[in-house]
């Protein structure tokens, strides 16, 4: 079978669209780029180069695959957060433009030239620890995982975008075994989903995005009642937090930060106008007792 790039585009977008697939323009697109080795200008400006035989095989193995409804990023193997781009896989959650919320909020505070010290609790992939470095040249930053194989991603996402001499990245269970006061900025994109709730996500989630990433305990607050605490004690006085949460636990998770000795407490809405971060201080005038 010989097809043009404009061809195959119009053929993948209307098998995705026939199999329900939400964005089915967009999707055929990401995974036509990576099958033919494209970019998007080349099908804009040379849409009647043809398809090899191995570049079309290549690209029915992946609408196959999108119409079993496995994400497109864990498909093509990588994913556009923010200005950079992360290699992803089934090992991390998939990046999502509702996190660059904390992104934006933390670029806010911290002007371009100033030297901090960020932590990244439950790295994943690096998504909200790179896409921070990546803009502010004189930060450093740690991140940390109980998970093996999303620290390999995360390596390799931190070498291709040369930061890797700026990033640490560790084995670990949430804050354990790091002394108190010792970061400008913590960052977390914790599990925030109810158990109960996962088995009605979308199959992409539910049974391709890894469990431990997603899983927040009986009412999807475990993380936090373990996390605020823990937070506040490994910030410097003055320094920043900022957490993603779902859209319905804004007023619970405030509250734990607050009982924790939190100040200005505060909630960031996504772009949906859905309750997303939440974000405040360690108070610089008081000292635990």
């Amino acid at each position: 079978m010989t097809l043009t790039l404009v061809k195959a585009w119009t053929a993948a977008k209307e098998r995705l669209k026939d199999a329900g697939i939400d964005q089915p323009a967009i999707d055929a697109r990401l995974m036509l780029e990576v099958a033919a080795d494209v970019t998007r200008t080349d099908i804009i400006t040379d849409p009647y180069r043809m398809l090899t035989a191995e570049q079309w095989a290549t690209l029915d193995d992946y609408l196959s695959r999108r119409e079993r409804r496995e994400p497109v990023s864990h498909i093509i193997g990588r994913k556009g957060f923010w200005k950079i781009l992360l290699q992803v896989n089934k090992n991390v959650l998939t990046p999502r433009p509702e996190t660059e919320v904390i992104v934006d909020e933390v670029l806010k505070a911290f002007p371009e030239n100033m030297a901090f010290s960020m932590l990244d609790l439950g790295v994943g992939s690096g998504t909200i620890l790179l896409a921070i470095l990546a803009e502010r040249p004189a930060a450093k930053g740690l991140g940390i995982d109980v998970s093996e194989e999303a620290l390999a991603v995360a390596r390799e996402n931190a070498a291709n975008l040369d930061l890797n001499t700026r990033t640490a990245l560790l084995r670990g269970d949430w804050t354990a075994g790091l002394g108190d006061a010792g970061f400008d900025l913590v960052v977390s994109n914790p599990p925030y989903i109810a158990s109960h709730i996962i088995e009605t996500l979308e199959p992409e989630v539910r049974d391709h995005e890894p469990r431990l990433a997603l899983d927040g305990g009986p009412d999807g607050l475990d993380a936090y009642r373990h996390l605020a605490p823990e937070i506040l004690r490994v910030l410097k006085p003055g320094g920043m937090f900022a957490v993603e949460i779902g859209y319905d636990q804004s007023a619970d998770v405030e509250a734990l930060f607050r009982q924790a000795g939190a100040g200005n407490v505060r909630t960031i809405k996504d772009l949906s106008t859905h309750d997303r971060v939440v974000t405040g201080v360690k108070n610089p005038l008081e000292t635990p007792a």
